[in-house]
């Protein structure tokens, strides 16, 4: 069985952040060891293992490449660096790991363009197996779009109505937002929603994961008659369940696929994040379109509003009521407006 039984399923590619001390270590592994020193840019070092290729990156990133990264995780890093267990024995240290279980997760959430996505899907025994065949995991850990977008059309194509994406646009999330003050609350009567959802084209589910935010209660307060029957259970890096990866790389695909849209209806580059080209990305749509424009396109409770507002020659006063409340971090009051 699943939950006694060691994994040996192939795997090509791991990553992973490491610790000062982690780098230190593997770096005298790498440098002592039978292992030929491979150039790849802003690595600290870089080798060629049996079958894989290792990068430890200046920022302390560590990527695995190739047929032999199982055995490399395995035998090397998690003994001798991490000190840990996990590759090969994950059913055996997460029993619930195969069970069929509802995982949440959402997008968008950080950034100042672009709507809020929550997403939800369904895992069990044999839908694990096919998501780890996929190379499914935290999309946060996909660097590229290009892949995140891939991914996300297989994973809904594996599980058709197994899972559920909503959108929250800009003009809602403002709406929202301006009403409930909080996006916690926000994030919890999302995640009831997409619960809510999903729950009819699933069976056998009998509980739901989803990263720590707020409190469990809020959510369950949101939830209705469906989704009360089941257990929630919020996780701290809940994206480490398979479930709550795919929904992560769910959500990341469907914000994606809503920026590109939003640029190419506003004739604007709308980027992810709150950087400072995003800053300049909305200093243009505001001159080109006016300040408005910001409702139906970014969060405005973020400071980065007042920044371009400022840039252009404007004020909170410019928008309509749900424009003008901003975060309760902007200022240190809740509930102003400007």
């Amino acid at each position: 069985m699943h939950k006694h039984a060691r994994m040996t399923k192939p795997m090509h590619t791991y990553s992973a952040k490491l610790s000062e001390e982690q780098q230190k270590i593997l770096t005298e592994i790498l440098t002592a060891g039978n292992y030929r020193p491979l150039t790849v840019p802003h690595t600290s070092i870089a080798v060629e293992a049996d079958g894989c290729n290792v990068n430890l990156y200046k920022r302390g990133k560590l990527l695995i490449q190739g047929k032999g990264t199982r055995d490399f995780v395995e035998f090397v890093l998690e003994p001798l660096v991490l000190q840990t267990v996990g590759v090969g024995y994950e059913a055996i240290l997460d029993p619930m790991a195969r069970e069929p279980h509802v995982g949440i997760d959402e997008s968008g959430k950080g950034d100042f363009f672009g709507p809020m996505v929550i997403a939800a899907a369904f895992v069990d025994d044999t839908l694990f197996t096919a998501m780890e065949t996929l190379g499914v995991k935290d999309s946060k850990s996909i660097s590229s779009d290009k892949k995140a977008l891939a991914l996300g059309q297989e994973i809904r194509k594996l599980l058709g109505k197994r899972c559920d994406v909503i959108k929250i646009g800009p003009a809602a999330y403002n709406r929202l937002y301006a009403k409930m003050r909080s996006v916690n609350r926000i994030l919890a009567w999302g995640h009831a929603q997409v619960l809510e959802n999903i729950l009819p084209n699933v069976q056998n589910c009998t509980f739901a994961i989803s990263d720590q935010f707020g409190t469990k209660e809020s959510v369950e307060r949101a939830l209705k008659q469906k989704g009360r029957g089941i257990k929630l259970v919020q996780r701290h890096k809940a994206e480490s369940d398979m479930a709550v990866a795919a929904a992560s790389i769910l959500a990341r695909e469907r914000f994606l696929r809503e920026l590109d849209a939003a640029s190419k209806a506003t004739g604007v580059t709308l980027r992810k994040g709150a950087s400072q080209q995003v800053q300049q990305a909305a200093v243009e749509l505001v001159e080109k379109h006016g300040p408005t424009a910001l409702l139906n396109h970014a969060k405005c409770h973020f400071r980065t509003t007042d920044q371009v507002l400022k840039t252009t020659g404007f004020d909170r006063k410019a928008l309509p009521p749900e424009g003008q409340v901003v975060s309760q971090a902007a200022n240190g009051r809740p509930w102003q407006k400007r």
